[in-house]
């Protein structure tokens, strides 16, 4: 059967989980299929959970320009440092979101738009150490911590986030249902059960990588049918539903595996170098469309 190539001019990717493997780096198999797929002029955003600064070190090891969309879509900005949009949350409802989630404390991170101590702001360690160390270590020269928290409201925070064991912030997800938020934020999460790690980022209603992707790609005059997205967890949902070619990793989310998106291979076997071959007509790494 002949396979009609797709005309994508825009590939946007996850980072965490997708482009990055087990071990936290870029296989080299996927390097070289993004560098082949810029170099035949298709465009490269990366999309993530992370913040910018955050996810810099990750897009520098591409070796060209591009630009990223960052903590799940609310800063879009150049590896240069160029903003195109930010979409911050106010600090009023930031500050009812801290009201309502009490019990949640010592989950509780808010980060800030700026690259200086302050960035990111806790109350403290004790509940968080465990299940993002990495992430605080890396991060230690952005991190103050402020008691109360909502006394770090002095400007609009990017956005809260709520981080812990899987089961906890299950417990979480139904203290938000519950805390009177609706329509006036945006609740996503993300999840790695064999960590047993679970992130909620609560952000600015309406903000999310696909509302993002979405904005950049007509900024960029492509249609959706132009674009593909690689995702792998719970926070790509929109993304992927917005791009007309939407790639799932073998490792994916069970949440993503039945809506009848095409399945690469895992982070572990240089999935997003199968879904560059896709994306360039070469689909031959590409190994299922999932169940819809």
């Amino acid at each position: 059967m002949k396979i009609s190539k797709p005309s994508i001019r825009l590939l946007a990717t996850d980072v965490d989980g997708t482009l990055l493997n087990p071990q936290f780096q870029i296989s080299e198999g996927d390097l070289a299929a993004l560098r082949r797929a810029h170099a035949s002029g298709i465009e490269i955003v990366l999309v993530t959970g992370r913040r910018h600064t955050f996810a810099l070190p990750i897009a520098r090891q591409l070796c060209f320009d591009l630009w990223l969309i960052s903590s799940n879509g609310a800063v879009t900005r150049s590896l240069a440092g160029e903003t195109f949009h930010r979409d911050m949350m106010p600090a009023e409802t930031c500050r009812k979101l801290c009201r309502a989630m009490q019990e949640f404390r010592g989950h509780s991170v808010l980060t800030f738009d700026k690259e200086t101590k302050g960035a990111i702001v806790l109350e403290r360690l004790d509940e968080l150490g465990t299940s993002i160390r990495r992430w605080l270590e890396t991060n230690m020269e952005y991190i103050e911590f402020v008691v109360p928290l909502e006394d770090a409201l002095v400007n609009d925070p990017v956005q809260a986030m709520f981080c812990g064991s899987v089961q906890r912030m299950g417990e979480a997800l139904r203290a938000l249902d519950g805390a009177g938020m609706d329509g006036t934020v945006t609740v996503l999460r993300t999840e790695y059960p064999a960590r047993d790690l679970s992130m909620i980022d609560v952000l600015n209603a309406g903000c999310s990588k696909g509302h993002a992707l979405q904005r950049w790609a007509a900024h960029r005059g492509y249609g959706r049918e132009e674009v593909m997205a690689i995702g792998d967890n719970h926070n790509d949902v929109e993304m992927l539903e917005f791009a007309g070619h939407p790639v799932i990793m073998g490792n994916a989310c069970a949440e993503l595996r039945n809506r009848g998106w095409t399945v690469t291979r895992g982070n572990d076997a240089c999935g997003v170098a199968g879904a560059v071959d896709l994306a360039m007509g070469t689909p031959a790494l590409v190994v299922s469309q999932s169940s819809s």
